[in-house]
């Protein structure tokens, strides 16, 4: 069946020639699709031509705060924060509200004024917040994009590419907290010191129009145009897709996630329980296991190479708790780290001494109820 899927595609390409596969994206400025896993690129279009972003910015945001403060932090909202120009969560001057709740302001409803008050919360000002984004494009080891604030107004060295922005966004992907945000439809906050419920809701349609999608953040300016990253999991393979300048993004997305997935399938490297090591440990055997499954998305043209490489330590020693951690697979895809899962013990291993111990207390155990049963 994936062979078939795959003569259909290549068939579509030769009919509608070498531009075939950009026709799905033939009205945004810049597109590119990665493979989330990997960071593949699997098609793009001028997708490292320097783009403004709107506020698809505030994924960045959110990274930030997610990565340099607590979730139960409670922020004060300023004068300032409150009285930006665009969208907006509707937070209020003295409000005082959770970092947490505020994100969702920030994703869902694509506030400015959350991203503003947040930036204050962390940095003291929009100014030194963008210090930050800065520093963690830096990080991330992207060219072509810098930050000037945090919510996406228009800038004139406010810019990225579709390449860097989906790799942003493949970054955040991985933060348990921001995956959970941005899969979110609807949400409503209580504020700290108000009885006021604040209510967001999510802008971005692909969680409706697109089966199995899981993010990720719309974008809006007049100067810039649409923008959208959109994601979506399906069989444990998850694509990301990004236009900038797209008048016709929803559809162009959901045809882009659509051919990308008939491009690949899903190869199970790691399965959850499998043996990686027997030990050795105190004249006995034991097994560790890979605590959780790992899929990466392979092309079904083939020219993939995956490793699974073990990472634990040769001479364990007791006690070891049953799922304690004792080492790592790492998963590399052409060379490249791609992910990682945890070793751990399948059963608990007692220290010489603790099976000593536990020995003599129930030999004297024994030893106390048949006295009692005489």
């Amino acid at each position: 069946m994936r062979k078939i899927i795959t003569l259909l595609c290549v068939l579509t390409m030769i009919i509608t020639g070498s531009t075939g596969v950009f026709a799905m994206s033939e009205s945004a400025d810049c597109a590119c699709v990665i493979n989330g896993t990997t960071g593949e690129i699997i098609f793009s279009k001028d997708e490292t031509e320097r783009h403004a972003m709107a506020s698809t910015t505030k994924i960045m945001t959110a990274v930030v705060a997610l990565e340099r403060c607590r979730m139960d932090e409670v922020v004060s909202i300023s004068a300032n924060a409150a009285n930006q120009e665009g969208s907006a969560a509707y937070v209020e001057p003295g409000m005082q509200i959770y970092m947490r709740d505020l994100l969702y302001g920030l994703m869902l409803n694509s506030g400015n004024d959350a991203a503003v008050a947040i930036a204050e919360h962390i940095a003291g000002s929009v100014e030194a917040f963008a210090g930050l984004m800065n520093e963690k494009v830096r990080e991330l080891e992207l060219n072509d994009t810098h930050f000037v604030n945090p919510s996406g107004l228009d800038a004139p060295e406010h810019y990225t590419t579709a390449l860097d922005l989906a790799l942003v966004a493949r970054y955040a992907m991985t933060i348990p907290e921001f995956r959970e945000i941005v899969e979110t439809s609807k949400y409503q906050a209580q504020l700290v010191n108000s009885d006021k419920m604040l209510y967001f809701k999510n802008h971005n349609k692909m969680l409706k129009l697109y089966e199995n999608a899981t993010g990720i953040k719309t974008g809006f300016t007049r100067a810039t145009g649409r923008c959208l990253v959109s994601s979506a999991k399906r069989d444990g393979m998850e694509f990301i897709a990004v236009t900038l300048g797209d008048a016709n993004d929803w559809k162009n997305h959901q045809e882009m996630l659509d051919y990308s997935f008939s491009m690949h399938y899903p190869k199970k490297v790691v399965e959850e329980g499998m043996r990686v090591k027997e030990a050795k440990i105190g004249g006995n055997k034991y097994n560790m296991v890979a605590a959780s499954d790992f899929i990466v998305p392979l092309k079904e043209s083939g020219g993939n190479t995956v490793d699974v490489i073990s990472h634990i330590a040769k001479n364990l020693v007791a006690p070891i708790n049953a799922g304690e951690k004792v080492g790592y697979l790492e998963i590399r895809c052409g060379g490249e780290t791609v992910g990682s899962v945890d070793i751990i013990s399948e059963s608990e291993i007692r220290s010489l001494g603790d099976m000593r111990i536990r020995n003599s207390f129930s030999s004297c155990l024994i030893r106390v109820l048949n006295k009692l049963l005489i």
